[in-house]
């Protein structure tokens, strides 16, 4: 079982990636739940949603801590990574972050997000890349399956688009484990 929260601000795609990453699982066999938190903002306000996948029956869909962590903003990192489980993992956008020292008990993975989403001109691209990381550093899903997946889902959402695609394989290519 993994308990993942995306967090980040509105406009980035947090809940999004939430409702992809479940789509996937659950296509893939897993159970899933999803729940969402967001700020009265449309844009610039607090957003996250908490995914729980497992292959058992989900209990509850509001866990006492994470497995793992995918923060757009570094402010996301700050207020969220003390509901951190030890050995957990972290995924940062680390384009936001400056020098940071991380906790030993975590595994930290960064992805520079604002390069590749200009390298392949998908603005809103963000959040694809960080589910990239993810995928990268839990391996908790295969990755040719959640790339056929995930073209899926955009082609039943009417907005296919090849960089969505490129976004989650340079996210997965360039993620780094932090030290």
């Amino acid at each position: 079982m993994a308990d993942i929260m995306f967090a980040g601000i509105g406009g980035q795609g947090v809940l999004t990636a939430g409702k992809v990453l479940i789509e996937i699982a659950a296509e893939n066999g897993k159970n899933v739940s999803w729940t969402s938190e967001y700020s009265a903002e449309m844009r610039g306000g607090t957003a996250l949603c908490r995914v729980v996948i497992s292959d058992d029956e989900i209990g509850s869909p509001y866990p006492d801590f994470l497995d793992i962590l995918c923060c757009m903003t570094k402010d996301a990192y700050d207020k969220y990574v003390t509901e951190m489980r030890a050995n957990g993992t972290v995924v940062i956008n680390s384009s936001l972050f400056e020098k940071t020292e991380f906790p030993e008990n975590l595994q930290v993975y960064g992805v520079d997000t604002a390069k590749i989403t200009a390298e392949t001109g998908n603005a809103r691209g963000a959040n694809l890349v960080i589910l990239g990381a993810m995928i990268k550093a839990t391996e908790m899903l295969d990755k040719e399956q959640f790339e056929n997946t995930l073209e899926e889902y955009f082609e039943k959402q009417g907005k296919n688009n090849p960089s969505n695609l490129e976004c989650f394989r340079l996210g997965y290519e360039q993620a780094v484990r932090m030290e």
